[in-house]
């Protein structure tokens, strides 16, 4: 799995912080490189909880 996220993250993280035009930007980074896989886990987590809802229904 850590393979996995390795292979999606993008290593030219170091290269864009220094070439970055001041601190607040490493913000922008970090939250942009975090984002995609917060949203993936919610949706994840909702597809899991209504198909434990739909099972326990039948």
């Amino acid at each position: 799995m850590n393979f996995l996220i390795l292979l999606l993250q993008n290593t030219g993280i170091d290269q864009k912080l220094k070439d970055a035009p001041d601190s607040s930007y490493g913000i922008g980074v970090f939250i942009g490189t975090i984002l995609p896989f917060v949203i993936l886990v919610i949706i994840v987590y909702f597809i899991y909880r209504n198909r434990k809802k739909r099972f326990k229904d039948d």
